[in-house]
């Protein structure tokens, strides 16, 4: 499926739209509400603080991040039975990050991104292996969390802890019990035409579940890249005056990612920034240098975003490719097929209204 197929084929659910304006609005109010608490001057004074090369230096660290994600997410829908080539994943990893510039929470990307390669790969390996990537990331990021609050005892509430916790049990949970879950469905009692999805996703399941090497290299990738990008965020913290030891932010940045999976906002906007400034305000952080910050790096997210929408849409143009006429027809057609597939597969309805968004 195209980049604008598969944008236009998650736009156009019935419910998509009239969602989509109540997150916009839930962005639009949460960013007023936080310059009109912090001020505009203030803040405008803090992102004025940030040298250029700073923020440019954040943004080609983001962009390498990005690359290394796209190859893992490639690594683990391999090794579920989907043979995506590196240009074919780089692309679609691409017009993921520009969809999430307009789709609900950061989940909205996965979306896109697999449904991207739905006409030429399985859709049961491309759920597989999305998922699994969105729970190592996710792991990775609680991972980092908890050793930021092992560096910085007794600062981070119980409430907080708990939560932490909690959140910990359920990626848990649910990366060791759905293998567990698919394998003691028995085919044979469900209805005809559920056998065959739950049978491929069964299988894909299989497939990935007997290549440890692989969701351990993909977890060490996304350790590493989060990593990074706690570096950068540390980096341009510095730059608009946070003045606060790595450890903080190991414990606060990735808290406010997790935050922002939440699907009430677009993209997380809005959502990252207050949480991040509730978070280094307990470390006697401004609001306004946290918001500052994280809207640096929204910039440079908006930035990438927007670079890599204009490179899935513009390249792979020709005959069959990314970019041709005559695929406008096949993604819609791909499109139903897809949706069919994940209707019935489920028995709730598929769209990508928030984490139970169907990877079509």
């Amino acid at each position: 499926m195209t980049p604008p197929g598969a944008l236009r084929e998650a736009l156009s659910a019935p419910r998509s739209w009239p969602l989509l304006l109540v997150r916009a609005t839930v962005t639009t109010g949460a960013l007023a509400g936080l310059v009109a608490f912090i001020g505009p001057g203030v803040l405008l004074d803090a992102l004025h603080r940030a040298p250029p090369a700073t923020w440019a230096g954040a943004l080609a660290g983001l962009f390498a991040g990005h690359l290394l994600a796209a190859m893992k997410w490639r690594l683990f829908v391999r090794a579920s039975g989907a043979d995506a080539g590196a240009v074919e994943s780089l692309r679609a990893h691409g017009a993921g990050l520009f969809a999430n510039l307009c789709l609900p929470s950061l989940v909205g990307g996965d979306v896109i991104r697999a449904g991207m390669l739905a006409r030429r790969h399985s859709i049961a390996a491309l759920a597989v292996g999305s998922i699994a990537d969105r729970l190592v990331d996710t792991t990775a990021l609680l991972v980092l969390a908890a050793v930021g609050a092992a560096l910085v005892p007794g600062l981070l509430p119980a409430s907080t802890q708990t939560a932490l916790a909690s959140i910990g049990a359920v990626v848990v949970a649910g990366a060791l019990g759905a293998p567990l879950a698919l394998r003691a469905i028995p085919a044979e009692r469900l209805p005809p035409k559920l056998r065959g999805p739950v049978a491929k996703l069964r299988d894909a399941t299989q497939a990935f579940v007997a290549r440890p090497s692989v969701a351990l290299a993909g977890t060490a990738i996304a350790l590493g890249v989060q990593g990074a990008f706690v570096a950068l965020n540390a980096m341009l913290g510095r730059a608009v005056g946070i003045d606060v030891p790595f450890a903080v932010w190991l414990l606060c940045w990735p808290l406010a990612k997790i935050v922002a999976l939440a699907p009430i906002s677009l993209g997380g906007l809005g959502v990252r920034e207050a949480a991040l400034a509730a978070l280094l305000g307990a470390f006697g952080v401004a609001s306004a240098a946290a918001v500052g910050q994280s809207l640096l790096w929204q910039g440079a997210l908006i930035a990438l975003g927007l670079a890599s929408g204009a490179l899935a849409f513009g390249t792979g143009t020709g005959a069959g490719g990314l970019g041709s006429r005559g695929d406008g027809v096949a993604a819609r057609a791909e499109g139903t097929r897809c949706s069919t597939w994940a209707r019935r597969s489920s028995p709730a309805p598929v769209s990508i209204d928030g984490f139970g968004s169907g990877f079509c």
